[in-house]
């Protein structure tokens, strides 16, 4: 039985005819003669019934009838609470970050929130951090509201037929150096000038790793690894060490460089990486998470605004690194 057939059942006991029903309803009496005969055949006895010149029900007409008042009701009830469900500016939303943007951004979007709105209400947070390779981050939008990816510009889309993707940021990766080492006096470097340093790197599958084969493969000389690891902060405390050089991404890594530790932009190499939102179609019609996805995108362009202003500091000398 259709939802829309049991209306129809209901507003002809109310009404009458099919004719008034057909107007109440604004559709074709015709319409509503075939619904209601559709209804009558899945029903398996009688609905309706002539009466002179009115078609009336017939008991198990009215019995339906009334029972599909309260499914008709039942339905507007649950229409109203999804209603409320997605305007509710202080709903509960799930957030997933890789490792170095949670590390920038997750502090900055739970005081941002925490100071609240005009009205006094925002939305409550619930923050996790997933280390997963690239084509790892779809997947997560199954358990998490807002998902911050990233990938490569040159890999694979994200699957736009079944996500909403909020564009955020294209971050470049920056090589990592100690500051007394001799490259580190260059503004920028190449491909030919790192290619045969030590190197710190993430495992296979993540950004850094894409990165340094993309240098092996420019100047046609494989990169040495001397040790694989994924989180920035360590490292860049190997970097600083001595020893090695990295990759670290410019606006969500830089922030908590040691001392010790510049970056210098990589010339002539497709090194960015594209940070977005991935969210699910049902999850971006809610209120609460377009108010998180909008945060987060003042937050990136505030990363983004302070990294280039180290960045103008640093191109004055490396001490100024």
């Amino acid at each position: 039985m259709d939802v829309r057939q049991l209306q129809i059942l209901r507003e002809l006991g109310e009404l009458g005819s099919v004719k008034a029903v057909a107007e109440e309803l604004l559709v074709t009496p015709s319409a509503v003669s075939q619904q209601l005969a559709l209804l009558t055949r899945s029903a398996g006895v009688p609905l309706t019934r002539k009466e002179g010149r009115s078609l009336v029900l017939t008991d198990p007409g009215k019995v339906l009838a009334e029972a599909g008042g309260a499914v008709v009701r039942a339905m507007a009830d649950a229409r109203a609470a999804i209603g409320v469900y997605h305007d509710d500016p202080a709903g509960t939303v799930s957030v997933s970050a890789f490792h170095s943007a949670g590390q920038a951004l997750f502090g900055r979007l739970a005081a941002r929130l925490a100071a609240g709105t005009d009205d006094g209400a925002a939305p409550r947070l619930r923050l996790a951090d997933e280390d997963v390779p690239q084509h790892g981050f779809p997947a997560l939008t199954a358990r998490y509201d807002l998902v911050l990816a990233h990938r490569m510009a040159h890999s694979e889309e994200w699957p736009l037929d079944r996500l909403v993707v909020v564009p955020l940021v294209r971050e470049p990766f920056d090589v990592a150096l100690p500051l007394g080492h001799p490259l580190a006096a260059r503004p920028s470097l190449t491909a030919d000038d790192v290619a045969g340093e030590s190197w710190v790197s993430s495992r296979p599958g993540y950004s850094p790793a894409d990165v340094l084969a993309a240098i092996g493969a420019v100047a046609s000389r494989a990169p040495e690894v001397a040790h694989r690891i994924n989180d920035y902060s360590t490292v860049a405390a190997v970097v600083a060490g001595g020893g090695v050089l990295g990759l670290l991404p410019r606006y969500t890594a830089a922030i908590g460089l040691p001392p010790g530790v510049v970056l210098r932009p990589l010339e002539g190499i497709g090194t960015r990486r594209s940070i977005d939102l991935l969210i699910r179609p049902e999850n971006a019609r809610r209120r609460s998470v377009r108010a998180v996805a909008d945060a987060l995108r003042g937050l990136v362009g505030e990363l983004v605004a302070e990294a280039e202003s180290r960045a103008r500091a640093s191109a004055k000398g490396p001490a100024a690194g």
